[in-house]
Formats: C-alpha cells, structure tokens, sequence
C-alpha cells in the first residue's frame, strides 16, 4: 500500500491556516496541529519533561506538573543556544508523534500538518508538498490583535510584538525547498474555490 501523501499547510501568524485547516477537517481529511500537540506531547512525556527541565530551565514545571510556558520563555529568550536545545528536544518528540500518526491513517489518500515554521524547524523533510497560506501584512496584525482580545490574554498583543513573530517565522517561498502552491486569505478572495482546486490538482 502506498503512504499517503503528506501535504503542509504553513504561513506566519495571522494567515489564516487553521481557517483552511477547518475547512480539511470539514471535508474528512486529518489535519495534524503541530502546536496542539506539541503542548500535548510537554505535557503526556515525563522523559521530555525531565529533558526540558534539566537541560533548558528547572522552573519549567510548575507543583502541579503544569507547563510554566513563560519560565521557559524567559530562559530561552535571550539565550540562543538554549533556544536551539529546546526546539531540538521538542521537533524531535512532535516528528515521531507525526510519523505514528501517519502510520495510524495509512488508509487515507492524502493527510495534512498544520505547521507555522515548516521551514526553520525543519518538518518540511517529512513532507511531500506544502500549501503557504498568505495575507497581507495589515490585515494580519488586525486578525491577531482580535483574536487576542476575543481570547482574553491578559496582555494582548501589540502591533509590534505580531511584526516581531512575524519577522521570527519569516521565510522566502521563492527559497523553499518543496514543491508548494498559494493560497490567498485576504478577507476578499473566496477561499473555499481555491483549497477545492488545490484538492482536484
């Protein structure tokens, strides 16, 4: 039997990929969210857990067994090094929980990962093609900005500190190692024609 083809729906923040990623639910296809299942993967491994904690910042876990996300940040943040460990020890848990994941859905035609640095953390290895989700810069920062008020984040973004994840997450598509497609998600181009011709491709 044939593996299905893996396909990576990525772009910056504020893009819009989980919109698409919905709409692949709603047709039946599996969607894997790398950044769900990351906080998944922190919080189901002690071995992981353990890593993080003696290799990256030992106030990571809070008494509870809770993820301390900001502990960690602070740790990392202006530490490049351990930055680069934790992503390693992180990436490495997410390939294999993604690797077992396909093997669990080795009947379906094709499958889909949801990935916001398909690139820098080097997943696009694992994938056979990519669909980057664009949207212009002002129309991003405005969809992230809702989101986190509608979310109740105790300090919501600023204008400033999206431009910052945004550069973060950057990449050129005319430098990507894959073969990819466009979509437009600019709150005025339909989307739902486009994903439905990507699909019949």
């Amino acid at each position: 039997m044939n593996k299905p083809v893996l396909t990576a729906v990525t772009g910056g923040i504020g893009a819009g990929k989980s919109v698409v990623c919905r709409m692949l639910r709603c047709m039946g296809f599996p969607v894997y969210d790398c950044d769900e299942r990351a906080r998944a993967i922190i919080a189901e491994l002690p071995a992981l857990q353990k890593d993080i904690s003696e290799k990256i910042c030992k106030d990571a876990f809070r008494e509870d067994g809770s993820y301390n996300r900001k502990a960690v940040a602070d740790a990392v943040f202006a530490d490049e090094e351990r930055r680069r460990a934790l992503n390693a020890l992180v990436h490495a848990a997410v390939f294999a929980d993604i690797i077992r994941w396909r093997n669990r859905h080795s009947g379906h035609a094709r499958l889909f990962v949801e990935s916001a640095i398909l690139y820098t953390s080097d997943l696009w290895h694992m994938v056979d093609d990519a669909w980057i989700v664009e949207a212009d810069e002002e129309t991003r920062i405005a969809r992230v900005m809702l989101r986190s008020h509608m979310t109740g984040q105790s300090v919501p973004l600023s204008p400033d500190d999206i431009r910052a994840r945004m550069a973060a997450q950057a990449f050129s598509p005319d430098d990507f190692p894959l073969p990819y497609s466009i979509i437009v998600n600019d709150s005025v181009t339909p989307l739902l024609p486009q994903v439905l011709a990507l699909l019949d491709a």
